[in-house]
């Protein structure tokens, strides 16, 4: 048995977390929910749950939800994954991420409880989330799905409602290599008569025949709430709740009229000022953020083609400057998809390798680039960097991209 309690520090914590499960990912729901059930973890009395599962878009659509209702006076706890900088992110309640010791005591809680049953390191994490959110007695919890839906940890809760924001190929060795296979994976976290909400405007038909079948209150865009983009504003409509005059957001607008569609079922009656103040204030970090304006320093997180996209038509705007781009990716991603979707917007391209085993290789990422665009390969984030800066002029735009990992041993430079 190892020694670790509540004297131990949290990395400590993490690094056994990481040693003792045989595989990182074990797709099934029996061991966690056993121990959720020891724990007491399967309900959250009084507190409403959502969960909102996608290939994309997860984080900034609970990240406005939040917004939204805790203005509104609403206590809210939010899990997601990964995290960028510190592993404390995972967990927030009403704004701020959990403490290491509130974290830790959740740690000798499910470690106590589990026995002799086996858990992953997202097993414990999501449990250690309820955990913690369970204490605070919240009034609202939004849970971000790890991988797919059907199987992953965060469905062995029963949702209040369930979104699916965005469906994309990601992850096919473990949710198929189709839309219609993803989405059928990812509407798993659907349940019976309660509502399921989904943000893809081209939604696959297993999605639709599974919320038929288990009797779910079907509502997605286009069918249930739409939204009219103009050009220096926005509306919505829902069921009940229409809203005008609603400012563009920092963040991509079907997830602002996703998170919209979840205030609409949960408060039906929000304020509409409320609602536009949240959404010139939701950011998320890592998301299309602006880490410096001179030199313009862009910086996202955007690993697969259907974010890729997204991240061109943002980088659209800047037609006529110089675009630089610093990439670092992870090899079980689609690099080539990605790295041919952004190709005509980049002048320039910074590859490197990240400090991972699961990096991709600087040189293979410069391979799929065709024709005469300038690209350079290097072996550390470091060594990248110092080279674009000098390369840089002021009128440039640069953009760091390609994994949470790149953004994350980005912003550590400056720590250095």
């Amino acid at each position: 048995m190892h020694s670790l309690n509540h004297h131990s520090s949290l990395d400590a914590w993490l690094a056994h977390l990481m040693s003792i499960h045989p595989s990182e990912i074990d797709m099934g729901l029996t061991r966690v929910t056993a121990v959720a059930k020891i724990l007491g973890l399967t309900t959250l009395t009084n507190t409403k749950i959502v969960t909102v599962a996608g290939t994309n878009g997860k984080g900034t659509t609970c990240a406005l939800i939040e917004q939204v209702m805790a203005k509104a006076g609403w206590r809210v706890g939010v899990y997601s994954s990964p995290h960028l900088m510190k592993y404390n992110e995972r967990v927030r309640v009403e704004g701020i991420d959990a403490s290491d010791e509130a974290l830790i005591e959740a740690f000798c809680a499910i470690d106590k409880a589990r026995g002799d049953i086996s858990l992953t390191f997202f097993e414990y994490a999501t449990l250690a989330g309820l955990y913690v959110f369970k204490a605070a007695k919240l009034d609202l919890v939004l849970l971000e799905v790890g991988l797919g839906g059907r199987l992953d940890a965060t469905n062995l809760i029963d949702a209040d409602i369930s979104v699916i924001t965005a469906i994309d190929i990601d992850h096919q060795e473990y949710l198929g290599d189709t839309r219609e296979l993803v989405g059928r994976e990812k509407a798993g976290v659907f349940r019976t008569c309660r509502p399921a909400i989904v943000g893809d405007p081209n939604m696959p038909q297993s999605v639709v025949d599974y919320a038929n079948e288990i009797e779910a209150n079907l509502s997605a865009v286009g069918c249930g709430f739409t939204y009219q983009q103009k050009t220096s504003d926005w509306q919505f409509s829902g069921q009940s709740l229409s809203i005008d005059r609603l400012p563009l957001p920092q963040l991509p607008l079907p997830n602002a009229v996703t998170a919209l569609a979840v205030v609409e079922q949960l408060l039906p009656t929000v304020d509409h000022d409320t609602v536009r103040a949240s959404l010139q204030q939701a950011r998320l970090t890592g998301r299309f953020e602006t880490y410096s304006e001179h030199p313009l320093i862009l910086l996202d997180v955007a690993h697969n083609p259907h974010a890729a996209a997204y991240l061109a038509s943002r980088l659209a705007a800047h037609k006529g400057r110089r675009i630089l781009a610093l990439c670092g990716m992870l090899k079980d991603k689609d690099c080539q998809a990605v790295i041919t979707t952004l190709k005509d917007c980049v002048d320039a391209w910074y590859f490197t390798d990240l400090n991972c085993d699961r990096s991709a290789n600087a040189i293979e990422l410069g391979s799929y680039l065709s024709g005469d665009t300038p690209s350079n390969h290097f072996g550390s984030m470091n060594q990248a960097w110092q080279a674009l800066n000098q390369d840089m002029l002021s009128d440039d735009v640069v953009i760091v991209f390609g994994s949470f990992y790149t953004v994350a041993e980005f912003k550590n430079l400056d720590q250095e």
